[in-house]
């Protein structure tokens, strides 16, 4: 998943003896929580929990943007040098995930009963996993088409509107609370890509990309950036209301499961589009060689996977909304390694509209840190108070 663009409250973890690890999920706050504590804060009353939370939230975020940044550019090399599939670049965005199964046999059993809420019917985990492996198996379909016919600096522009979506997503089914930052930081990423999308002037890239093909890209990342946005506003909502486990097997489990659902669906489509006859030929054909030809599918499945832990870990430990701002940062780190790599041409449509991304990004940090402010403020004055 990419692709491919996040404040709540936490619930503190219980049990630290002979038990799983406890993280944070956010409860959500409600649109009338004014004064509610910033994205995801953890509770003022332990310094060490605040340490150890802050810590697994800086993982958090490396293993997001470093996986985001290498695997949007793996990506776009594999259809650098010669390859083709749409459903391949697909599939190495979930393939990984059997890696994520040696963090099952790292992490110690619950003992039954302990803290770790109500038990959920497997039948409805099933059709839920299988929900989202689909929609996430389509999200991937539509980021490796969007990768395919635009330029990287382009396609990771794009990608920022997951942050608008998600506001919109959030308020809707979180009830993320919206105020005049959040909805500038959404106003300006939105013209960010309007005015990527009126760019038609840049119809090719180095691969002579044209006009159609330019602007189905467009549409389709998108689409992708829309429906990424969902997907992790729909995980938050499962883990607030059905799974309401607040340990890390529950966030392997939740990736896991929907990977592999999303993994056999890209494999259906491999072989139903017939994409699986050429992929001997573009393997032979590859400019780098066939062992880079494998070497570049398995570092994009990879990074994909750090990627993914990321992101779920940070929908965890904050919200779907602080997640996706954070999937922002990569913003200016992507593009310049484009320029670099790929000699994607940086115009000066592309430099405003970065400059406009970052501001919105900058706008809803400034939200954070006002709404850090007020609840640090409340607490001090509670504690005196008491």
């Amino acid at each position: 998943m990419a692709d491919a663009s996040s404040g709540a409250t936490t619930t503190n973890a219980a049990s630290t003896s002979n038990a799983e690890v406890q993280i944070q999920i956010p409860a959500g706050p409600t649109k009338a929580e004014a004064a509610a504590p910033p994205a995801g804060a953890p509770s003022k009353s332990s310094g060490a929990k605040n340490w150890r939370w802050w810590m697994m939230v800086s993982f958090d975020v490396f293993f997001l943007v470093a996986g985001q940044t290498s695997a949007t550019l793996l990506g776009r090399y594999y259809y650098h040098q010669g390859g083709s599939s749409k459903w391949v670049s697909s599939f190495v965005q979930t393939a990984g995930f059997p890696i994520l199964l040696l963090g099952l046999f790292c992490v110690p059993k619950q003992p039954s009963g302990d803290g770790g809420g109500s038990d959920t019917p497997v039948a409805k985990l099933v059709v839920i996993y299988i929900v989202l492996g689909l929609i996430i198996a389509a999200d991937d379909m539509m980021y490796a088409s969007g990768l395919k016919y635009l330029p990287v600096s382009t396609y990771s522009l794009i990608c920022a509107s997951q942050l608008s979506f998600n506001v919109v997503f959030g308020y809707v089914l979180n009830s993320q609370k919206l105020t005049g930052l959040i909805l500038n930081a959404v106003v300006l990423l939105t013209l960010s890509d309007a005015l990527l999308g009126a760019n038609h002037d840049e119809t090719e890239d180095v691969s002579g990309i044209s006009r159609r093909n330019y602007l189905m890209g467009f549409l389709l990342t998108l689409g992708a950036s829309g429906t990424y946005s969902l997907i992790l506003c729909l995980m938050q909502l499962t883990f607030e209301n059905v799974i309401k486990k607040h340990t890390f097997t529950a966030v392997l489990h939740m990736q896991i499961y929907t990977a592999f659902v999303a993994t056999v669906a890209s494999i259906v489509g491999l072989f139903a589009s017939g994409e699986w006859r050429t992929v001997r030929g573009e393997m032979d054909t590859f400019q780098s060689g066939q062992f880079s030809y494998f070497m570049t599918l398995l570092w994009t499945a990879v990074s994909w996977q750090i990627t993914s832990v990321g992101v779920v870990g940070l929908v965890f430990e904050v919200s779907s909304l602080f997640s996706n701002v954070i999937s922002t940062v990569a913003l200016p780190i992507v593009p310049l390694f484009a320029v670099l790599i790929f000699n994607d041409k940086m115009d000066g449509i592309k430099v405003i509209a970065m400059l406009i991304a970052i501001w919105g990004f900058v706008s809803y940090l400034m939200q954070h840190y006002f709404d850090d402010k007020k609840a640090r403020k409340a607490s001090a004055g509670g504690e005196g108070g008491a």
